[in-house]
């Protein structure tokens, strides 16, 4: 199969220093190339937003009533300033 690909200057240039270093020609290196990428899609599929950031979710380790706790506590200092003053 014959497949026609438009790069940019810099791209093709990048191209064609890489092939002539190996010593292959642009064809090799763009199939190769593919390969690597084709592979790497294979081996790794795409992972929803839910499943990359699984362990960053959920409920956290502390209590859960948090704000009420809070708000005892500002209570319970408020009231033993105001015994202190008194």
């Amino acid at each position: 199969m014959t497949v026609t690909i438009k790069l940019d200057a810099a791209l093709e240039e990048q191209l064609r220093q890489r092939a002539q270093a190996s010593g292959r020609s642009t064809s090799d290196v763009v199939r190769a190339a593919l390969q690597a990428y084709l592979a790497l899609d294979d081996a790794a599929p795409a992972r929803s937003a839910f499943e990359l950031g699984a362990d960053l979710f959920g409920r956290h380790a502390g209590a859960a009533d948090l704000a009420t706790r809070r708000k005892l506590g500002f209570a319970a200092a408020a009231a033993e300033r105001h015994a202190r003053r008194g």
